[in-house]
């Protein structure tokens, strides 16, 4: 049985991953839509077309800091393990958002619930199993200042991720940008991969021996109402399209030369 978990699941992307994993895999698998309020998770369970695999709504706010372990102990006690998890849950900013005032939680979503997540899940990952966080094309140090890449290429934990996430956080609160970029997307990007770059390297070997994947996904532009806020998207594919690629290496016999990386349709973007 098939054991799958998305995180930021009740709308966009996250929802099309939920039913298009539901759809791919058979009736006796489970898959779990989850987001920090339970009556849109419960909406978005209901919106669910039927057929595939049972889809299980659950709570989970990655900005709580025990939410992931939690969910993580109920999963291992319900099915010994998870195979596929999509770490998705992100904060949305708009042009008018001033990104001293909303540092705190973005930071708190975007990046500590990223390594939340996988600290919580990469220990449950089964043998084939996924752990692919969704991320960017800006998530690479070609949109960073070179004085600042060490910032995210020394670190070798979460932790030391973490510490780095949280001084730039201050940095901006505090007006000291200095060479950072004015569109916050970029370091939590960046940090995004970073962390996931850290957290394959300590098992690389063992998880290559197991056929298991760590990797962070770029789905490319996609139709959304908050990516309208930012550019012309109206030729972009939608969320259901965009996820298709993403399904595609969930489901897919594993590349090595994926683990770690950041990779578009099917393609490593390469960090530096």
């Amino acid at each position: 049985m098939t054991v799958a978990l998305v995180t930021g699941a009740t709308q966009g992307l996250g929802l099309a991953l939920v039913e298009g994993l539901a759809q791919r895999l058979d009736p006796t698998d489970t898959v779990y839509l989850t987001g920090r309020d339970m009556n849109r998770v419960m909406t978005a369970v209901e919106s669910m077309p039927g057929g595939g695999a049972e889809v299980r709504g659950e709570l989970l706010d990655v900005a709580d800091h025990q939410a992931a372990q939690r969910l993580a102990q109920q999963i291992r006690e319900r099915h010994g393990g998870i195979d596929i998890v999509f770490g998705n849950a992100v904060m949305r900013v708009g042009p008018d958002d001033d990104p001293r005032v909303i540092a705190d939680q973005y930071t708190e979503v975007n990046n500590f619930g990223t390594t939340r997540l996988l600290r919580a899940f990469a220990p449950l990952l089964r043998d084939n199993g996924r752990l692919l966080v969704v991320a960017s094309s800006l998530g690479t140090l070609h949109h960073l200042a070179p004085v600042l890449h060490d910032r995210f290429t020394t670190p070798s934990s979460l932790d030391e991720i973490d510490e780095q996430i949280a001084r730039w956080r201050d940095e901006l609160k505090d007006r000291r940008t200095g060479a950072w970029p004015a569109f916050v997307n970029i370091p939590s990007k960046i940090g995004q991969v970073a962390a996931v770059r850290v957290l394959a390297a300590e098992r690389r070997e063992d998880d290559l021996h197991r056929g298991i994947l760590i990797a962070s996904v770029c789905p490319g532009m996609i139709n959304t109402p908050t990516s309208a806020l930012w550019w012309n998207v109206s030729t972009a594919p939608t969320p259901a399209q965009a996820a298709v690629a993403l399904l595609d290496l969930a489901l897919d016999p594993v590349k090595p030369e994926h683990h770690g990386e950041l990779v578009r349709f099917g393609e490593v973007v390469p960090f530096s």
